[in-house]
């Protein structure tokens, strides 16, 4: 704990280290998104994780102590205080939200048509490949190196901006695979665009959110459990309202 406390209390290195760091970070980030979208099947399943673990011993190895990558032990019991609490509202709105007859057609997601899938999906697949990954890679890594270069509002800012671009290329059939989203966007090219564009707007707004978390909270517990909970429960959620409403 000592030897934490004097790492977390060594003097910053020079702001050009810090933005060397930032455009290491982004330029691995771009990479790794393009490497796992557009390439094979196994890179799409194995290219995040790795990438966001490469990412963190990296930046270790620049000197970012524990605390600023939101892994510090001092501050797991604050943060599972804020993973409850953020987990209780997302049920709570997801379940809310399959109910009403008005959103219910935005939870027929194709790939989430059986029970199985979704929960494969929502237990394994969901938090090993894409939520705690992302959320090292993101307010972990990136928000460290941000945090060093550009202060709070660059965090904010910046890191939110990229979160959103992030989707950008998992945003491709959204509309076509989605009948709620293809009803009110439409199809075609245009549907499609828009899809993305609501896309990126969404998950840049959530990456204001999980920002938020992170910092309030010091630990990345309260984003992975937010994230979690808005992907895993609406994968559940979406397999239920397949079974109930389509015959």
């Amino acid at each position: 704990m000592l030897g934490t406390d004097l790492e977390e209390a060594a003097p910053p290195r020079p702001l050009l280290h810090a933005y060397i760091d930032v455009a290491v970070v982004v330029v691995v980030l771009a990479g790794t998104n393009l490497i796992a979208h557009f390439t094979t099947a196994w890179a799409s399943i194995v290219t995040v994780p790795v990438a966001a673990i490469v990412l963190l011993a990296l930046v270790r190895r620049r000197g970012l102590g524990w605390s600023e990558l939101g892994l510090s032990p001092r501050h797991w019991r604050r943060g599972t205080l804020y993973a409850l609490a953020a987990v209780g509202v997302v049920l709570t709105a997801v379940a809310i939200g399959a109910l009403l007859p008005m959103t219910r057609p935005f939870f027929l997601a194709d790939r989430y048509a059986t029970i199985s899938g979704a929960l494969i999906a929502s237990m394994i697949v969901i938090p090993l490949q894409t939520v705690i990954p992302e959320e090292l890679a993101f307010r972990g890594v990136l928000h460290g190196t941000l945090d060093r270069a550009y202060g709070a509002r660059g965090v904010f800012a910046a890191g939110s901006l990229l979160f959103g671009l992030w989707h950008i290329a998992s945003s491709f059939g959204l509309t076509s695979n989605n009948r709620g989203l293809s009803g009110f966007l439409g199809g075609g090219v245009v549907g499609q665009i828009a899809g993305i564009a609501l896309a990126v707007a969404a998950t840049a707004v959530a990456g204001v959110v999980f920002t938020w978390l992170r910092r309030r909270s010091g630990s990345l517990l309260a984003p992975i459990a937010l994230h979690w909970s808005v992907n895993g429960a609406g994968a559940l959620a979406a397999a239920i309202v397949w079974h109930t409403t389509v015959s």
